[in-house]
């Protein structure tokens, strides 16, 4: 019984990993398809989509499956409840990738100003995105904690850069009143990196959790407000 459970176990880390890796290959894709204005490569995206709407499906299932059969306790509990979570965020990323192939499959320009991207640092911020996913994917496969947790300051810079591209968009608008529809639109592609940085974060603490048992949720903003109170004064 406990070499059949360990192997169902191998096989929902495969899946997971499976569904990783092609999520990770959406979103570089969408990069690319961002940078070049590449429309053929955005509606790939949203053919694949299914896919990654597929993946999830069949994990959740087996995940529901393993629980109602195994009861599992300790860490196997937690391994499978951060495969839960792990695999939901990993769809809502592909949901975004698949929102950034449409704006680029849908936007009514020719091309985009190399400028404009350069200072938008649009590369810098999908090449932040796709580190965070390699790294989070060989901490969970390493079952390395510390790896995971050190992608946390990653998103910090994504938040940095999302800020600064609204005054980047509005201003460029201004002097390209041509460009405004492009602009209102490639606003959006910017918050779903940040919300994608967000998701990233969760499955950091997610694998921090399930290897660590240590809770990491929700730590940096009682750390804030801490520092506001009186009584976090020293």
């Amino acid at each position: 019984m406990v070499k059949f459970i360990e192997s169902e176990l191998v096989q929902l880390r495969r899946e997971v990993d499976q569904m990783w890796t092609l999520v990770y290959n959406q979103m570089d894709q969408a990069r690319q398809a961002v940078m070049t204005l590449d429309r053929q490569l955005a509606q790939q995206i949203v053919v694949r989509e299914r896919r990654v709407d597929a993946f999830e499906l069949k994990i959740d299932s087996d995940v529901e499956d393993f629980i109602a059969l195994y009861n599992p306790v300790a860490v196997d509990l937690r391994f499978v409840l951060a495969i839960l979570k792990i695999n939901s965020d990993l769809e809502r990323i592909g949901d975004y990738a698949d929102g950034i192939a449409r704006f680029v499959r849908d936007i009514d320009v020719q091309e985009i100003d190399d400028r404009l991207l350069q200072d938008l640092q649009v590369d810098t911020m999908f090449t932040l995105v796709l580190n965070m996913l390699e790294e989070l994917q060989e901490a969970f496969n390493e079952e390395d904690a510390e790896k995971a947790a050190a992608v946390l300051g990653m998103d910090d810079q994504l938040d940095r850069i999302k800020r600064a591209s609204g005054g980047i968009l509005i201003d460029y608008a201004k002097h390209n009143t041509d460009a405004i529809p492009l602009c209102f639109e490639f606003g959006g592609v910017f918050r779903k990196l940040e919300r994608t940085g967000d998701h990233l974060t969760n499955i950091a603490e997610e694998i921090v959790f399930y290897i660590d048992a240590k809770v990491l949720k929700h730590n940096d903003s009682q750390e804030k407000s801490d520092k506001k109170s009186p009584e976090g004064k020293k």
